[in-house]
């Protein structure tokens, strides 16, 4: 519960540490781990996790188990999925950066193959 509690100082730190441009729509989802624990029955409730994500702009929730391999694809695909729906509003990080990489031996009209 602890960790819980400490979710909202979490998720603000977060964005203020990452700045983001536009920290509502970046990609966040909250897991309840370790359901296997105790038959299932959760520290914190499924509504009071489901009220926070909606507090927060309605992010995603998973009840997950890494030991039983349960809800984790279903998790990590779902935030692979909103990341990259926002992957426009990134790009802009990396305005003025080329793709490729020119080095310094190419540059001069060299290299081209396998020294060995």
């Amino acid at each position: 519960m602890k960790s819980f509690d400490t979710l909202d100082n979490w998720h603000d730190e977060f964005l203020k540490q990452a700045n983001p441009q536009d920290p509502a729509t970046f990609p966040f989802i909250l897991l309840g781990n370790k359901i296997d624990i105790d038959g299932g029955n959760s520290r914190v409730s499924e509504k009071k996790a489901k009220d926070w994500c909606a507090s927060k702009g309605n992010i995603g929730y998973f009840e997950t188990s890494a030991k039983e391999d349960y809800n984790v694809d279903a998790a990590f695909l779902c935030i692979a999925k909103t990341a990259l729906a926002n992957e426009h509003e990134q790009d802009i990080y990396f305005q003025g950066i080329p793709e490729t990489v020119v080095t310094e031996t190419e540059q001069r009209g060299g290299g081209g193959g396998c020294a060995c």
